[in-house]
């Protein structure tokens, strides 16, 4: 099988000839070609140049062998069609200059074409289907409403997302209404993705884990849930994606993705049985295995796939991003590892 075959064979659960990988953040600092044009240009300079956009996002492909390409781009570029003034601050991350905190700032967001907001992002993803020629699957994204809200409401990245909650709770009427507008956005702006190429989309509700089980029912998941139905009438698989969620794995699941990706906090095969086996799964190594020995990064993954038996619909990945200083070795080392055990330990062929 090509990388595609297998990653998209996977995500509809179908017998592969072995378990796909790909990792997130894998075209990052670990790769040291990045972090020669992250000398030159910033991220989002980056991002909005198709040349520059496309070639970072295939140093992973031709660095690591992965399954899949992750387009290179961050989950606050929609806000770019909304209004909404936002920067990439070294050392702090997403930065929004005025924030959203009441009813009249989220009467003025805008809603537009997302081809008119990010021409660059699609031109993109028209060369990287052309340049990736059907090898290596090409995967979109977008940030959930939750995570987009959660940063244009505190204004920069939060631990205790204080500001967001006590509109949640305090606002309900303004965080409906944000949430919808950011809904309509998110879908307009996947299904131009799909147009313009990605086969598979993956939605990044990163900070869902900050919330409790009610909480999320009533204040997050049906916004996600309508997101996800939404994109069914496309055809492409969809991965459900968060961090410190195991505690809502069950919620999580009925959002409705095709895949849900899980972190290194709960076991594989525990996780998977709470999800469902009529899922897939995505996960879950923990990033920092991969700054240790290689004997231990090998044994920690053969782990993850010894829970995930040999059984279709897992794509092997880390439970968040690799962590800036991984070896970039390592990476390459454990594609070839995956690939290999899961091959000779009974994937279907």
């Amino acid at each position: 099988m090509t990388g595609a075959e297998r990653f998209l064979a996977a995500c509809r659960r179908e017998e592969v000839d072995a378990t796909p990988v790909w990792f997130m953040r894998q075209a990052g600092r670990c790769l040291a070609e990045y972090r020669e044009l992250r000398e030159r240009y910033d991220i989002l300079t980056m991002a909005r140049t198709p040349d520059l956009c496309a070639r970072v996002t295939l140093m992973p492909v031709d660095t690591f062998g992965v399954d899949a390409a992750v387009l290179y781009a961050d989950i606050m570029l929609p806000l770019e069609g909304m209004g909404v003034p936002f920067s990439i601050d070294p050392g702090i991350g997403p930065v929004v200059h005025d924030p959203v905190r009441t009813a009249a700032d989220v009467e003025a967001l805008s809603i537009i074409d997302a081809e008119e907001a990010t021409p660059f992002l699609f031109e993109t993803i028209r060369n990287l289907r052309h340049e990736l020629d059907g090898k290596t699957a090409l995967i979109g994204f977008a940030g959930a409403p939750y995570t987009v809200a959660s940063y244009m409401i505190e204004g920069r990245p939060t631990k205790d997302f204080g500001r967001s909650k006590g509109l949640m709770f305090g606002q309900p009427e303004v965080w409906r209404r944000l949430m919808e507008t950011l809904t309509e956005v998110t879908i307009r702006y996947l299904y131009a993705q799909v147009q313009a190429g990605v086969q598979v989309v993956q939605l990044f509700d990163s900070w869902m884990g900050s919330l409790g089980r009610r909480e999320y029912e009533e204040n997050v998941l049906p916004y996600s849930r309508r997101i996800f139905d939404a994109l069914k009438v496309l055809g492409v698989p969809t991965i459900h994606f968060g961090t410190g969620t195991a505690g809502l794995l069950e919620q999580m699941t009925a959002a409705g993705s095709d895949i849900v990706s899980v972190d290194w906090r709960i076991p594989l095969d525990e996780a998977w049985r709470r999800i469902g086996h009529d899922r897939g799964i995505q996960g879950n190594l923990d990033p920092a295995v991969l700054m240790a020995p290689w004997e231990v990064i090998e044994r920690e993954s053969r782990r993850v796939l010894d829970y995930a038996e040999a059984r279709p619909g897992h794509i092997f990945n880390l439970g968040h991003g690799v962590l800036a200083d991984t070896p970039s070795e390592h990476l390459t080392r454990l594609v070839d590892l995956v690939h290999e055990v899961s091959a000779r330990s009974g994937v279907p062929v």
